[in-house]
């Protein structure tokens, strides 16, 4: 069992994903729970309080932006290259700022400037603003485990489930993005460019392979959302559909993917998502892909999968 305390009144206890909420109970000066945690779990975590209020937990150090807080059962090591940043520090965004008006309408990408390879994070926002992806990859290359890579961030968009499910990303990607990229000086080797991203973001990463193969051929996907299907209902947002959703249906129908590495990777605690990934990754394997495929110790959570994005990035470009 695991205590949790907050001085702070009534409040709930949440977690991302893995967890029913979980009533705080007065005891003496705090109020706390006792939670029984599944084995091997990291997890992100918050209280919110009687006036709906989300705090993270101030006696932890472990942050992630401002109202979150992260825990690991004790079975686990830390997490390698992520540094622990309190929920009170303001991160460090990467300089070079560039203003992208385009058929998707106007975003700002940063970009933090490092070796030749450069990787596509989507969601960018989530990797400057409340995980430090800059601080976790110049960690992994003073260690030796990946080149040195220039991080584009790609902000996260209004509505994921359109722009995610969409080609029209990649297209406006291959024909805006990366010129404009070039005119401030990143030019993108094609042969080492890789796109990440996770759920929504996965699943558009995996099917900017499938559909701009000369674009993207190196991919690291964090519990890619397999389950869409754009005849399901709630527009395609449904995990009780068929196993690998339209994805699966594109695989089955024989492409070449011999030029595509991938690696895969999905939280030991989503199980709802296990087969709607599992059969995409054999597909891919069935149809040339290089894959490489990893289950996580966490739910549907940026936590777990910030360690597999370091780790299967370094991969891609070994």
């Amino acid at each position: 069992m695991t205590r949790f305390e907050w001085r702070g009144g009534p409040a709930s206890l949440r977690f991302e994903d893995v967890l029913d909420p979980v009533e705080l109970l007065p005891d003496g000066e705090v109020w706390a729970a006792e939670v029984d945690l599944p084995e091997r779990l990291r997890v992100t975590y918050y209280f919110v309080d009687a006036d709906g209020e989300e705090h993270a937990d101030p006696s932890n150090p472990a942050g992630a932006g401002p109202n979150r807080s992260i825990f690991a059962t004790p079975d686990l090591e830390p997490q390698p290259h992520w540094p622990v940043v309190g929920p009170d520090e303001v991160l460090d965004v990467p300089s070079l700022r560039i203003r992208w008006n385009g058929s998707l309408g106007r975003k700002t990408i940063r970009v933090h400037k490092g070796g030749e390879p450069v990787v596509l994070l989507l969601d960018g926002d989530d990797w400057m603003y409340v995980h430090p992806a800059v601080a976790a990859f110049e960690s992994a290359v003073k260690a030796g485990e990946m080149p040195s890579a220039t991080l584009v961030f790609l902000p996260t968009p209004r509505d994921r489930g359109a722009e995610y499910s969409s080609p029209e990303l990649w297209r406006a990607v291959r024909d805006e993005l990366l010129p404009l990229l070039a005119e401030n000086g990143v030019a993108v080797d094609l042969s080492r460019f890789v796109v990440a991203g996770q759920s929504l973001g996965g699943l558009s990463a995996f099917r900017a392979a499938l559909d701009f193969p000369s674009l993207v051929s190196k991919v690291a996907c964090q519990s890619g959302s397999f389950w869409w299907g754009r005849d399901l209902p709630e527009h395609g947002l449904s995990l009780d559909g068929p196993a690998g959703g339209d994805t699966a249906g594109l695989l089955r129908a024989g492409p070449d993917l011999s030029g595509l590495r991938v690696a895969f990777d999905v939280g030991e605690h989503e199980p709802r998502m296990h087969r709607h990934c599992s059969v995409v990754e054999e597909l891919a394997v069935r149809a040339g892909a290089t894959v490489r495929t990893n289950r996580s110790p966490s739910g549907h959570d940026r936590v777990g999968w910030r360690h597999a994005l370091v780790r299967d990035v370094a991969w891609l470009l070994g």
